[in-house]
């Protein structure tokens, strides 16, 4: 069976934690971008490409098998099969939740391209979504927690600041060289932004068109105090909390077929039945552990073994997507992979740093923006893009896409 591969690509704008987006739950934030992805995918009102399976469905072109989508902080309830339901999808259409932290959107679109993989040729919705605003809060005993563990007694479990601050520490990366990250990533956002290159992957929501946290906040970078005493981290140089929802629709690489194209994303179709969709070609993917202390790095060593599966070096690859949760641990990340940190391929229109982080759909977010990037953005076939995440507990998810025509 040829590699699966991701024919359409929305997400939401991604709403600071409390602000823009704070009512809407989780379920609220990711039914309308599955129903709108599965509508570019030539499945929605007037496409006939795919379409929501259940026991009334039989005669659907295609059958969604599945929705799979990560979630860190949720209320619980399997809020994957909750949007499924929400997005109309039909009670036959299950739903399955991932969560490997800020990889679990990244790590749910791999889940999906695995079963396809394992010989199911159904289409599946995969993405992330995350309502920081409205996640329950957590007790022990009455006792309200932040967080979960992310390793057990005995082992390091720091904070994500904190291990944040002791990874740049361990490096040695300065305030200057984090402050110029940030400043970066929001110059190429507000650049990106202002050129329109977002809009075409958006799904407005509550009347927001745009991510809320691109700004000139690096203007303000060098007046920030530090988050730690004698530390080097800041509020500038550490990503805001935010919520949003992302998702793809993976279908095998011998099916990707649909009537029209994909209706208004720049990609004409002709009305001929069979038309091949463009898109990205999930080509090989890992997952790997690192040091819970340091769980910053976990992107690097993933980036590598999956590049190696897919007999790639860093030199093949066109644009990265990696999530910037804080600039010493996207820099540390850049050192151990040898790129430079001002290389155009790497966040060409600004990351997480920028544009806000929802923690189980900025993996999913990071397989959006490449699609932009490559598919909308015209990039030939052939092609390669990674997406990556470093994860909290000392993981790390890559995935090497390249593009088909």
């Amino acid at each position: 069976m040829a590699d699966p591969v991701i024919v359409a690509a929305r997400r939401t704008p991604i709403g600071t934690r409390g602000r823009a987006l704070a009512g809407l739950r989780v379920e609220e934030l990711a039914a309308p971008v599955i129903r709108t992805v599965l509508e570019d995918a030539g499945g929605g009102s007037g496409g006939g490409g795919f379409r929501g399976g259940s026991d009334s469905d039989a005669g659907s072109p295609l059958e969604i098998a599945d929705v799979v989508l990560g979630n860190c902080m949720g209320p619980g309830g399997n809020p994957a099969r909750v949007a499924a339901l929400a997005a109309g999808l039909g009670a036959g259409v299950p739903g399955a939740t991932v969560d490997r932290q800020c990889g679990s959107g990244l790590a749910a679109v791999l889940d999906a391209a695995t079963a396809i993989r394992a010989g199911d040729p159904r289409p599946r919705v995969a993405g992330g979504v995350e309502s920081a605003s409205t996640a329950p809060v957590r007790s022990v005993d009455g006792i309200a927690y932040d967080r979960a563990a992310f390793a057990p007694d005995g082992w390091p479990d720091p904070d994500m600041t904190r291990a944040a601050e002791d990874l740049a520490r361990h490096d040695g990366i300065p305030r200057s060289r984090q402050d110029a990250h940030a400043a970066r990533s929001h110059a190429r956002a507000r650049a990106a932004l202002m050129a329109g290159r977002f809009a075409d992957e958006l799904v407005p929501l509550a009347g927001i068109t745009a991510d809320d946290a691109i700004g000139g906040a690096e203007r303000l970078l060098p007046r920030l105090p530090t988050l730690f005493p004698d530390g080097t981290l800041t509020a500038g140089t550490s990503t805001r909390i935010g919520d949003g929802a992302a998702a793809v629709v993976v279908v095998p690489g011998d099916r990707r077929v649909a009537s029209g194209g994909i209706p208004g994303r720049g990609i004409p179709g002709r009305g001929i039945p069979g038309l091949d969709l463009p898109g990205l070609a999930i080509r090989a993917h890992a997952v790997v552990g690192c040091d819970p202390a340091l769980p910053g790095i976990g992107a690097a060593p993933a980036v590598l073994a999956a590049l190696e599966r897919a007999g790639l070096g860093t030199d093949d690859v066109a644009a990265f997507e990696i999530v910037e949760a804080f600039a010493a641990q996207s820099l540390a990340v850049l050192d151990r992979l040898g790129i430079a940190d001002d290389d155009a391929r790497v966040c060409a229109d600004g990351g997480a740093l920028a544009l806000g982080h929802p923690w189980g759909a900025s993996g999913a977010v990071s397989i959006v923006r490449l699609f932009s990037r490559l598919v909308r953005g015209g990039a030939p076939a052939g092609t390669i893009g990674v997406a990556a995440a470093s994860v909290g507990g000392g993981l790390g998810v890559a995935a090497v896409l390249e593009v088909v025509r």
